[in-house]
C-alpha cells in the first residue's frame, strides 16, 4: 500500500550543522520518508516545527531543486527578497541553482508541519548560507575560506 504510516516512521531532530548554527533548529523534528517510500529519486521529509523553531539555517542548493508544502499552521518564510507568510495550503518552490537564500521560521505560539521534498544529485549538490560563514557540499561544512566544520550532513 502506498500510503506511509507516520507513526512508524522515526522522528528525529539531529543535525550536522556545527556550534552554534545548531541551535535554531532543535525545534525541527522530522521524518525522512523516503527510504520508507522506496523512493530513489527524490528525497521526501515531513517535518514538524515547535513555536520559535526554525527550518534550517537561510541557504540555498546549487544541484537540488526544492519544494515545500505547508500541511498545517504558519511560518515566515524567510528569503533574501524578503518575508512571506505561508499557511496551510501553501506551497513554495526553488529551482536548483537559484541563489535564493531561504528557511522558515516558526514566530507562532502553535506548531507548523510541512513537507519538505527535494530532487537532484546530492552528491554533486552544494550551496551557500548567506547569513553566517558557511558553506556546504557532500562531504558536510566548511567555512567560506575552504577550512572545514568538524560536522557531516545528515542523510
Amino acid at each position: 500500500m502506498p500510503k506511509l504510516d507516520l507513526d512508524s516512521i522515526s522522528q528525529s531532530n539531529t543535525t550536522g550543522y556545527p556550534v552554534p548554527f545548531n541551535a535554531p533548529v532543535q525545534g525541527r523534528w522530522y521524518r525522512r520518508l523516503s527510504g520508507p517510500g522506496d523512493l530513489t529519486h527524490m528525497g521526501a521529509s515531513h517535518v514538524v516545527l515547535k513555536p520559535g523553531a526554525w527550518s534550517s539555517q537561510r541557504h540555498w542548493h546549487a544541484e537540488e531543486d526544492e519544494l515545500l508544502v505547508m500541511i498545517s499552521g504558519a511560518a515566515v518564510l524567510v528569503e533574501d527578497d524578503g518575508e512571506t507568510v505561508l499557511r496551510a495550503g501553501d506551497i513554495a518552490a526553488w529551482p536548483k541553482g537559484a541563489s535564493n537564500g531561504h528557511h522558515l521560521q516558526n514566530r507562532s505560539d502553535q506548531e507548523c508541519v510541512f513537507v519538505a521534498i527535494s530532487a537532484g544529485d546530492r552528491d554533486k549538490d552544494h550551496g551557500e548560507y548567506p547569513d553566517i560563514d558557511m558553506v556546504f557540499d557532500a562531504e558536510g561544512y566548511a567555512r567560506r575560506d575552504g577550512s572545514r566544520y568538524p560536522t557531516k550532513r545528515t542523510p
